[in-house]
């Protein structure tokens, strides 16, 4: 079974639901079986990669609101992902374009990594004290290496601003193709969605529910094949 999971690095919802889901994953009887792709969406793709700006800032001037109910719903962010285990700052973190994080996210997946770097970027942005997005393209080269990443070859990826930008792209069309107007946005074996970052016991049952639905194996069987198993190999007769 395949899950794709639709986020955003600088989306703080898509960090704890990443959490959540993480944990009904981890209790799933059939986890083995199951590959989790992480797609790329935008939350601000339009913003401009040395457009750099304190999060409150951004908030205030996107959703019309005070500074104290900007700092109000960071506060509130703050305990919902304290009870994922999760850390969280929620004073002097900045905000800026996620694109080349994307592309990184591509080009991991190739390496078998893209796992762990969104676990790293993800971190990097909502809990450490540095910056992802105004320490330039080395920052992101360390967390890429932090990942398991040749440091070469991040570097090289993110210095051709058209590598993986197609792949990026291709996903952005596709979240919209499914109906996504935000994210996370979970996709089980392209039967079920799933919006937002819901509690853990919403995704065990999607899980289970997907799985229950996998239609069963077609066999085309056109009489004595030959086949090996646990008793030895069938041998041809004269």
């Amino acid at each position: 079974m395949r899950v794709e999971i639709w986020t955003d690095i600088a989306c703080p919802w898509c960090y704890v639901g990443k959490a959540r889901f993480d944990k009904a994953l981890e209790a799933f009887p059939h986890r083995d079986q199951v590959e989790v792709v992480h797609r790329s969406f935008e939350l601000d793709p339009g913003r401009a990669k040395d457009d750099v700006q304190p999060v409150i800032s951004m908030l205030t001037k996107k959703y019309g609101m005070s500074e104290a109910q900007a700092q109000a719903g960071e506060e509130n962010l703050g305990a919902q992902a304290a009870a994922e285990g999760l850390a969280y700052r929620t004073r002097d973190r900045d905000h800026g374009n996620t694109f080349d994080m994307h592309r990184l996210l591509h080009f991991a997946k190739e390496q078998g990594r893209q796992d762990e770097l969104i676990q790293i970027l993800y971190r990097a942005n909502f809990a450490d004290e540095r910056s992802v997005f105004s320490e330039g393209d080395e920052r992101l080269v360390e967390l890429a290496v932090a990942a398991g990443l040749d440091a070469d070859a991040a570097r090289t990826v993110l210095a051709d601003p058209t590598a993986y930008a197609d792949d990026v792209r291709a996903d952005e069309r596709e979240a919209a193709e499914l109906g996504a107007n935000g994210v996370p946005f979970f996709v089980l074996d392209r039967k079920y969605g799933v919006s937002g970052a819901q509690p853990t016991e919403l995704f065990a049952q999607a899980l289970t529910q997907a799985w229950g639905e996998r239609p069963p194996l077609k066999l085309i069987d056109e009489g004595d094949a030959q086949a090996c198993g646990p008793d030895g190999c069938a041998v041809p007769q004269a």
